[in-house]
């Protein structure tokens, strides 16, 4: 349910196929309460998953350097302020690139290095099986989370795999929803920044049906409200949930719980939502995915 100022309420609706009978737990990480999975001389990195997807958030220092040698598959460099800079090498190509910038970075051997360090976000698809039993909450996943369907990823971008770089810096419009991105495994979007608390009287409670979402927590201070559907087994229902995330933070949200999200206290607060695969409703969306011509969805029929 969206209130009508909300790009959002154009979506078509979902075809709801049967209905769930079980349900997995929604996963919060707050990256500023536990240990990082890496502490070295690169700097500090926090590393956690969804089914499909891995955040690995860094506190870079000064000249760290972040490799990924025979990388599986399509990964994303999220770097998020404009003073954080970073040089990618990919097959030999070295490309400078400024901060407050997406990058998309292709399978294979590549590596990052931020000069001056700073805050690098990495997403990922979880077939990087060395990052996936890294993760904080690896535990989680040992067994398959209920109603999402097995990974697959789109179809490779037009021109082949090659670095891809965007700004971030793009002015919102009326009728669009975030600033999003795809590539061939994951799907970014970069919300507005908020100051101070959202509007209690415009929340967005939805669901989806067979796809989780991250939110990744970068300013701020949230409340993620989830509550899980009722069914005729007592025995599967969860309570609902109000958990208070800061930054940084991720919340895995598993489908069909029902969700929304609201900043709450004064200050800015930023949120980045990361779908795995692509979402193919936002992409269905004229001008919504800023770098569609890029990527190519599915066919319909394959979806």
């Amino acid at each position: 349910m969206y209130d009508t100022t909300d790009p959002r309420a154009s979506l078509a609706s979902a075809k709801s196929g049967p209905a769930a009978t079980e349900f997995a737990a929604a996963d919060y990480l707050k990256f500023y309460e536990t240990a990082p999975q890496a502490d070295d001389a690169e700097g500090k990195t926090w590393i956690g998953r969804g089914q499909n997807f891995i955040v690995a958030y860094t506190d870079a220092e000064p000249g760290g350097r972040f490799s990924r040698d025979g990388q599986i598959d399509e990964y994303c460099v999220l770097l998020p302020d404009a003073k954080s800079s970073a040089t990618i090498t990919v097959q030999g190509q070295t490309e400078a690139v400024p901060g407050y910038s997406i990058v998309f970075v292709p399978p294979g051997d590549s590596e990052v290095v931020m000069p001056e360090g700073g805050r690098l976000v990495r997403l990922f698809s979880s077939c990087s099986a060395d990052l996936a039993a890294a993760c904080e909450n690896a535990g989680s996943y040992r067994e398959p989370h209920p109603n999402i369907p097995p990974f697959e990823p789109w179809p490779e971008p037009r021109g082949g795999f090659r670095l891809r770089r965007y700004s971030l810096d793009v002015p919102p419009e009326p009728g669009r929803f975030g600033r999003i991105w795809r590539c061939t495994t994951l799907m970014v979007n970069m919300l507005p920044q908020e100051d101070g608390p959202r509007d209690v009287t415009k929340l967005s409670p939805h669901h989806h049906d067979d796809f989780e979402q991250c939110s990744l927590v970068l300013e701020g201070t949230f409340i993620h409200h989830i509550r899980w559907p009722w069914t005729p087994r007592l025995d599967v229902w969860r309570q609902d949930e109000h958990e208070k995330c800061g930054a940084p933070s991720i919340t895995v949200i598993p489908p069909p719980a029902i969700h929304t999200s609201r900043g709450i206290e004064p200050g800015v607060h930023q949120l980045v939502d990361i779908f795995s695969p692509p979402r193919r409703d936002f992409s269905e969306k004229e001008g919504w995915v800023l770098n569609a011509d890029d990527y190519p969805m599915p066919p319909a029929a394959e979806q």
